[in-house]
């Protein structure tokens, strides 16, 4: 029943915003009936539909190759809905600033030309007035109005004596339109949002598709000896594999780590977004992992969505060596792994008795653990470090800020009483090929020996 529900708020919502988008872009912008207007109004329609089915293609196991056509403009139409939406949410700041302005120019123009009718008619006219006036007897003149042969004339024509001598209105200049200027304000306005929304996405699906900057950082690691000092550690995780990123993106980012010359290559989980059959090709490039010590994998929570059984013995075959709840001792200090919360609906959660209950504590350790929110869980067993992703960095901006309600690090270095956590923002992206404000890395992790 709950899921029911927020399933029709969700519907809601996004139609409520599709809606808001289509009058703001077209419907305020468009002549009723044209081209224009039409042509908007369909991909009104179709773009989200192709939204839903990029999801549903995924999930119910399309054939690939309609997963792929439906999932590049599904997924960025995705992105774009979202930065469109809040650019015109900016706009609808201007746009009363804007016909102010409009406004008050228009008023301008029509002073100037009120002025000079107003110069025009006091040429010869104004020099009559002034003779008519010096005709009329005092008395009139003291606010007494005496008939004249004159004024029956003057009534004749369809004035009077007291008009004539009254202050003449100023004709009302003419002024642009409003309506033409609401449809100005309006075009103004929705163009530079849609600049604005397009060319954010644009430059955000520039970024993942260049592939991931690498990023260093120094970590000093209690217990660690001295003869592991600078011990380098390639981290990278959320490669999300896919029907957008494919091969090409798994040999960017392999190329990327084996560049940094590490002592070990850690693949901390969300490797793929599909099956075996369908993305075994797309991860064979990481049989080219090179390192002293090799390159190890534990789980995300997209591997249970993707199979996980079946990508373990895949990877297993592409020479990773997967951690399910398990450790090994790698110089000087101890290497785990657990699998993914997600695992915990097959049975297969992560076992952190099974994975460090029976280590000696004097010895320094680094855990390999998807989703950083299981850190209470590394404190409590004595963790010196903790390495995650899942959280992308909240990918799109400003999806960091929900990012933090979920998770006690979103990106970067943290540290937890006697514990140590960092979090990559991932090498993919997941849904849309796009980051804004969360640029996508690998990173160096190179331990120090508090004993060097």
């Amino acid at each position: 029943m709950v899921f029911v529900v927020v399933a029709v708020a969700v519907v809601a919502l996004l139609a409520g915003v599709h809606r808001y988008v289509w009058r703001r872009l077209i419907g305020d912008t468009t002549r009723k009936g044209g081209f224009a207007r039409r042509a908007g109004t369909v991909a009104a329609f179709v773009l989200p539909l192709l939204t839903v089915g990029a999801f549903v293609s995924s999930r119910a196991g399309f054939p690939f190759p309609l997963q792929q056509a439906l999932a590049w403009p599904g997924y960025l139409w995705l992105a774009a809905l979202l930065y469109l939406t809040l650019a015109l949410l900016v706009g609808e700041g201007v746009r009363p600033l804007l016909r102010r302005i409009l406004a008050r120019r228009a008023g301008a123009v029509g002073t100037g030309h009120a002025d000079t009718a107003t110069v025009t008619a006091d040429g010869p006219a104004a020099t009559a007035e002034h003779t008519e006036q010096e005709s009329v007897p005092a008395a009139r003149q003291s606010g007494v109005v005496t008939a004249t042969a004159a004024e029956p004339a003057s009534a004749a024509g369809g004035g009077s004596a007291l008009t004539d001598l009254a202050p003449r209105a100023e004709t009302p200049a003419p002024t642009v339109a409003d309506p033409s200027r609401r449809l100005f304000v309006a075009r103004a306005v929705g163009g530079a949002a849609a600049l604005a929304g397009l060319g954010t996405v644009g430059h955000g699906t520039y970024g993942v598709l260049r592939g991931p900057s690498t990023k260093r950082i120094t970590i000093p690691l209690a217990g660690l000896p001295r003869s592991a000092h600078g011990f380098r550690i390639a981290m990278v995780s959320d490669i999300h594999i896919g029907p957008i990123l494919g091969r090409a993106h798994t040999r960017r980012i392999v190329e990327a780590i084996n560049a940094t010359g590490p002592d070990l290559v850690a693949v901390v989980g969300d490797l793929v977004d599909g099956s075996v059959a369908d993305l075994g090709s797309a991860a064979e490039p990481l049989a080219g992992l090179q390192a002293r010590h090799g390159s190890f994998f534990v789980t995300g929570n997209h591997e249970y969505f993707s199979g996980a059984a079946e990508w373990v013995d895949h990877v297993r075959e592409l020479g990773l060596h997967p951690l399910e709840n398990a450790r090994v001792e790698i110089a000087g200090f101890d290497l785990a792994g657990v699998n993914d919360v997600a695992g915990e609906s097959e049975g297969q959660g992560p076992d952190f008795a099974r994975a460090l209950g029976d280590r000696d504590r004097s010895r320094a350790s680094v855990l390999l653990a998807h989703q950083p929110v299981v850190i209470d869980d590394a404190v409590a067993y004595g963790v010196g470090l903790q390495l995650s992703g899942h959280t992308h960095g909240g990918q799109l901006w400003p999806g960091n800020l929900v990012a933090e309600l979920a998770n006690p690090t979103v990106a970067g270095y943290e540290r937890y009483g006697d514990t140590q956590l960092y979090v990559s923002r991932g090498a993919g992206a997941w849904g849309p090929p796009v980051r804004v404000g969360a640029p996508s890395d690998i990173t160096v992790v190179e331990l120090a020996s508090l004993q060097a």
